[in-house]
């Protein structure tokens, strides 16, 4: 199908052009920059006959104080200049195609907006900067596999009246130290040191529509998948909305935050569709140009949201390198999830990663590795999970170690390994050796792949659960009634050791070290806080929980055995054991493997309801996990040829 649009060329304006003709911008200098005493203003508009730009006071309401005429200029390009000071002023762009005028907008490339991102603001960024940020560094870190993602809504930490937490719902609120629960265990930020992970991924955090921020009193809760202003921080996090520079700064302040206190911070990116369609910022400038077309001319859909994103486009790819790239440098973010990354093709993916390479060679990317709907675009070049390999540093989840753990996501009866189910064990391994090639896994048997799909364990996301669908601790009373509260922890404590002993980069749904509950909801996009606060009571109801995982993050981080990080060194190291039940999975990690202290490391995977016996290698052992408490200095030897595994549960144990 070939889309056609109209030229900027008011001789031609009857002329139709392929979107793949129209000119493409070379410089980096779109939306608003400074040069000396000047202010630059420039867009991309190529089938705009005329484009205006207009300055208000105010953020909502009011007249334009001052409308400019935008000059025409090669690529499709339209600019205003002046001298004067605009410090303050909000603005909006309008264009007119054929003797029609568009809606008001902001530009894509807008840095800073007023209340609900309706105009963009003029704000020097220097100012913004909290004291200090010159000095912020990322903190260390040496390989992928290092990584330790912590998934978290801005929202949910602070809410809560057991939060301690002064700025709730708020930027400023993951900042506080010293914050405390009702019974003096730490919360928030201090919680996030004390569990000892190395990333925070934010839910997104970018301005997004779902949320009128003139009525912030009334709380509304969503997780921001609506994308408004790509490269501006959402105002309902922060103090003051209406004001563009507050969340420039806050943000800011958050980053320099986290990483002062040894965590890097992952952002959320939705870059596949809009929250908007046909009043969106991008159709509103250049309508269609940014957007996929189905058969039929009109938006495909392969989000499920309404619309989908045309990456493979010059414009649009250069838009989304130039937007992760700002947040790099100018927020100094250490890692960007993509959702429905699948929608994206392969070539863009590859780009924005080798963007970030040139920023900070540490920057991590990955990304969902499908789409939720049929897209126009061939799958050959679809960013999806099977063409992982034709990623270059970029990572996807493992919906294969997710289901295998927990069962079927949307069979929400479904059991999986952790919870009893048998079958599931080829699964298991091929999770534990993160979607790479290895000798010992028979691929005829993965739930979801026939074959490795990972290059190396550092492009395999390792989780079984996150915001979407139900928590762990939900999903294990949905599928076990039958069992005990102690015995669904129990099944609890062995999907969190699959996901912290398995190769990969590891990933941890926020509150799930407190067996995080939303009350049985399994999509809490837009419930109220009730449901997906964390209540800090649960620290203390399950404090051997956190203990479990607080020691299971200390394990791995200590024993880079758990973090290898090319797939020739797992192929060497990890050999997996015979087992007699087809519900048990043992190996081991041997060779001082990626120069562990520990010489070997046996790994036994009990996903039975029954205790059972397991063969062993000649030992002696000595345990280190017992599916119920962590001790690095062993919590006991074993020098027999079988040991017995207590059912839903995993042991690991050592030789130095």
């Amino acid at each position: 199908m070939m889309t056609t649009a109209c030229t900027n060329n008011e001789d031609a304006s009857n002329q139709l052009l392929s979107f793949d003709d129209y000119p493409v911008y070379e410089g980096t200098d779109l939306g608003l920059t400074f040069e000396g005493k000047y202010t630059n203003f420039k867009i991309w508009a190529p089938s705009a006959d005329l484009v205006r730009i207009q300055f208000y006071e105010e953020a909502l309401g009011g007249e334009p104080t001052q409308i400019h005429v935008l000059k025409a200029e090669d690529q499709g390009i339209w600019s205003y200049t002046t001298r004067k000071s605009l410090q303050g002023l909000y603005y909006t762009f309008q264009v007119r195609i054929k003797d029609t005028w568009l809606a008001e907008v902001p530009d894509p490339y807008a840095k800073a907006v007023g209340t609900n991102g309706k105009r963009a603001m003029v704000v020097d960024l220097a100012t913004t900067n909290p004291e200090g940020w010159e000095n912020d560094q990322r903190p260390p870190l040496a390989q992928a596999t290092d990584i330790i993602i912590y998934e978290l809504h801005v929202r949910d930490i602070s809410t809560h009246p057991s939060s301690g937490i002064q700025n709730k719902g708020k930027f400023l609120g993951l900042t506080e130290s010293g914050t405390q629960n009702p019974n003096g265990e730490a919360t928030g930020l201090d919680h996030f040191k004390e569990l000892g992970v190395t990333h925070i991924h934010l839910l997104p955090s970018f301005d997004y529509r779902s949320i009128d921020e003139t009525k912030l009193e009334e709380n509304k809760f969503n997780w921001g998948y609506d994308p408004e202003n790509y490269n501006v921080p959402e105002g309902s996090y922060a103090t003051d909305p209406a004001d563009g520079a507050v969340r420039i700064r806050e943000f800011k302040q958050m980053v320099q935050t986290f990483h002062d206190n040894g965590m890097r911070v992952i952002l959320d990116v939705v870059y596949n569709h809009t929250g908007a369609t046909e009043t969106s910022n991008f159709n509103q400038l250049v309508p269609g140009y940014y957007y996929r077309q189905d058969a039929m001319g009109g938006f495909s859909n392969a989000s499920a949201c309404g619309n989908e994103t045309a990456s493979e486009r010059a414009m649009m790819r250069k838009f989304i390198m130039e937007s992760v790239v700002y947040w790099a440098t100018e927020y100094h973010l250490d890692g960007f999830r993509f959702d429905l990354m699948g929608i994206h093709d392969i070539e863009t993916m590859n780009a924005v990663a080798a963007a970030l390479r040139k920023v900070d060679s540490t920057i991590f990317v990955y990304g969902e590795g499908w789409l939720a709907g049929d897209s126009p675009l061939p799958e050959a070049n679809r960013a999806i999970k099977a063409k992982t390999q034709q990623l270059d540093g970029v990572a996807a989840f493992s919906d294969d170690i997710r289901d295998a753990i927990k069962g079927h996501v949307f069979t929400h009866d479904a059991k999986g390994f952790a919870s009893g189910q048998p079958g599931l064990q080829e699964s298991i391994k091929f999770g534990i050796v993160a979607s790479t090639q290895h000798p010992q896994v028979n691929y005829d048997s993965i739930n979801y792949s026939n074959a490795p799909w990972a290059k190396h364990p550092t492009q395999t996301i390792t989780y079984t659960s996150c915001h979407d669908n139900h928590t762990l601790y939900d999903r294990l009373q949905i599928s076990c009634p039958e069992a005990s509260e102690a015995e669904r922890l129990a099944m609890h404590r062995l999907a969190g050791t699959i996901v912290l002993t398995s190769q990969g980069v590891a990933f941890l749904h926020a509150g799930v070290e407190l067996a995080r509950t939303k009350n049985g909801v399994e999509n809490s996009f837009e419930s109220p806080d009730s449901i997906n606060q964390i209540d800090w009571n649960w620290k203390t109801k399950h404090q051997p929980l956190f203990n479990y995982f607080k020691g299971l993050i200390a394990l791995r981080k200590n024993h880079p055995a758990f973090r290898l990080p090319t797939t020739e060194l797992v192929q060497q190291h990890l050999q997996f054991l015979p087992t007699s039940n087809d519900n048990l999975v043992a190996y081991t990690l041997s060779g001082n493997a990626n120069g562990d202290s520990w010489s070997d490391i046996l790994v036994l995977l009990n996903g039975n309801t029954t205790d059972q016996a397991v063969a062993i290698p000649a030992g002696p052992w000595t345990i280190a996990v017992d599916g119920q408490q962590i001790d690095e200095a062993g919590l006991g030897t074993i020098d027999a040829d079988q040991l017995t595994v207590n059912a839903s549960s995993a042991l690991v144990l050592f030789k130095k």
